[in-house]
């Protein structure tokens, strides 16, 4: 009997993801399909399209298996419509969160659709394939099964072929405790946890292989904090560079393990924390059962330490959430101290519960993935693309290293920052800003012109200064230069090479005093700045020495010293 050659196809975002789909499809076709051939394809949706399509043909593979997502499903139609054409015998099966919609964008009959998890389809799949009489649709439920079961997906051939230099995908439980109505996962309720003696051994097994990245797929990590917990203890001693990423409830935390997270290394841990909304009507009408309440006092102290990178989640387009209630969110999640606002539109997906109810209550969305939210009834058209453009204003503008002691000084003294970002907003808009490359010296021009005529205008510029050369800059911009008046850098740096001693120790000897002062940049701030940074003198006549050297930090800052 000829054996069948199937070719597994992943097409991820970028080429340091990958696709745990398809090391999970492998092992179950190996188990019950013995004689089948399996091959691991994975390119990215942005690869050449020609070169995709005949790196999926060549070879002649009897079948061709394909992950479908919300970001690569239009792609995978496309090909399959040229797979079938180059090859007309070929089965093609499509899984995925996606598969449905991909089904029903083709001819019927061209294809096979696999609804559900991979360990649930049952054996008539696997006797159907062989035989060549695969059937249109095919579905599983693991959560439904009465014995479950996973096993480890990865092979140490796995990391030297298909993980080289890729994030890796890791699943220590299935299911989440939620069932917010805009969430694929609302279908099906249940969790399901792997044993803690077998996490850990797999989780060895990955980290033999000094992985850089390797990302939980859990939709709940803490869902149970003690089970988190012990996870995350396991993980710190074992040592190592890994960062481990993780999607986290903020109302899941319990003080053991906030004083053990206080104590992990720089960058190890890297939290995904779903907020969405704050307004309850809107959490109550998503069925997303969390205490904002609950949620500030972990983040806060989470983001005091600054050691685990935090990305907090909120969703513009949520029933009942009306222009006020979203910026009050903005509001409260910003004063959180998270070091990443993402402010995602809503994608009305199918076969979700808000899709459903999607006409009653006015929801108007794009037709094709991602399904992104035009309008609803609380957000007219208008409304919702202002909100929209003011979280991409959050996102240039915060969601990176560049002015973080600016956004910590305006969160301490209490700013009302969704007012603050809606007037740099039209300030950009004016400017033009999103048509431009925001590039770090441009958005400060912006910010300098936007906090003109502040009473702090002084401080906050001075904050900018700092903020600039910590991020690795030798000279200050032109919106940036000191006022007439002022000790200039050059100045300042000749007066400490003229004042100091021919040795500091821990910060020079005598034979690098010449390499140090000529890397270094130098700048003498205002009482009130030095004041606010906590880098006051006893004598209020410091300077501050910006080295090359970075420091072991999230934002990985130059080294700032007092001189």
């Amino acid at each position: 009997m000829k054996k069948m050659r199937i070719r597994l196809v992943g097409l991820n975002a970028r080429f340091t993801h990958s696709c745990l789909a398809l090391f999970c499809v492998r092992n179950e076709l190996e188990q019950n399909c013995p004689s089948a051939e399996i091959e691991i394809y994975q390119g990215t949706i942005n690869d050449g399209y020609f070169q995709t399509l005949l790196r999926l043909t060549a070879g002649a593979p009897d079948g061709l298996f394909f992950s479908a997502a919300i970001w690569n499903s239009e792609l995978v139609v496309r090909l399959i419509g040229d797979c079938l054409r180059v090859l007309p015998g070929v089965a093609v099966v499509v899984g995925g969160p996606q598969a449905g919609e991909v089904g029903r964008l083709l001819p019927p009959g061209g294809i096979t659709v696999v609804r559900g998890e991979i360990e649930a389809i049952g054996t008539d799949f696997y006797a159907d394939l062989p035989a060549g009489r695969l059937q249109p649709h095919y579905a599983g439920s693991f959560l439904r099964l009465p014995v479950k079961r996973l096993d480890f997906p990865y092979r140490d051939e796995d990391f030297r072929l298909h993980l080289r230099h890729r994030h890796i995908y890791y699943e220590s439980s299935r299911g989440c405790p939620f069932a917010c109505s805009y969430c694929l996962s609302a279908a099906e309720k249940g969790l399901w946890h792997k044993d803690l003696e077998q996490a850990f051994g797999e989780l060895g097994e990955i980290l033999r292989h000094r992985p850089q990245v390797v990302r939980f797929v859990d939709r709940t990590f803490n869902d149970i904090p003690d089970r988190a917990l012990a996870i995350w203890r396991f993980l710190a001693a074992q040592g190592g560079d890994t960062l481990f990423h993780f999607e986290i409830a903020p109302d899941r935390f319990s003080e053991e393990m906030l004083a053990f997270l206080a104590q992990v290394p720089q960058g190890r841990f890297q939290f995904e924390i779903g907020i969405q909304s704050t307004n309850s009507e809107t959490l109550a009408a998503i069925d997303r059962r969390i205490d904002p309440q609950l949620a500030h006092d972990p983040i806060r102290r989470l983001a005091t330490a600054a050691n685990i990178h935090l990305h907090v989640d909120l969703i513009l387009g949520l029933p009942h959430e009306t222009r006020a209630t979203f910026l009050r969110s903005f509001a409260a999640v910003f004063a959180m101290g998270a070091h990443y606002i993402q402010m995602g539109l809503l994608k009305i997906l199918p076969d979700t519960p808000i899709q459903r109810s999607a006409e009653a209550m006015g929801y108007l969305h794009c037709s094709e993935p991602p399904y992104s939210v035009l309008a609803n009834r609380w957000l007219g058209r208008e409304d919702l693309a202002s909100l929209y453009w003011f979280g991409e204003c959050v996102e240039r503008f915060h969601n990176n290293r560049y002015f973080v002691s600016l956004w910590r000084y305006l969160r301490a003294g209490g700013e009302d920052m969704a007012r603050f970002f809606q007037g740099l907003l039209a300030l950009c808009q004016q400017q033009r800003f999103f048509e431009l490359a925001a590039t770090q010296e441009l958005m400060c021009r912006l910010l300098c012109r936007y906090l003109t005529g502040r009473d702090d205008e002084e401080l906050t510029r001075d904050l900018l200064r700092y903020d600039w050369l910590r991020c690795g800059h030798r000279f200050l911009p032109p919106c940036l230069a000191l006022e007439e008046g002022r000790e200039q850098p050059a100045a300042t740096r000749d007066r400490l090479y003229r004042t100091m001693p021919v040795a500091v120790e821990g910060v020079y000897d005598l034979g690098g005093r010449n390499h140090f002062f000529r890397k270094a940049s130098c700048l003498r701030l205002s009482a009130a700045a030095m004041q606010v940074l906590g880098h006051a003198g006893p004598d209020g006549k410091s300077a501050l020495c910006f080295t090359a050297r970075q420091e072991d930090s999230l934002f990985r800052f130059n080294q700032v010293i007092i001189l």
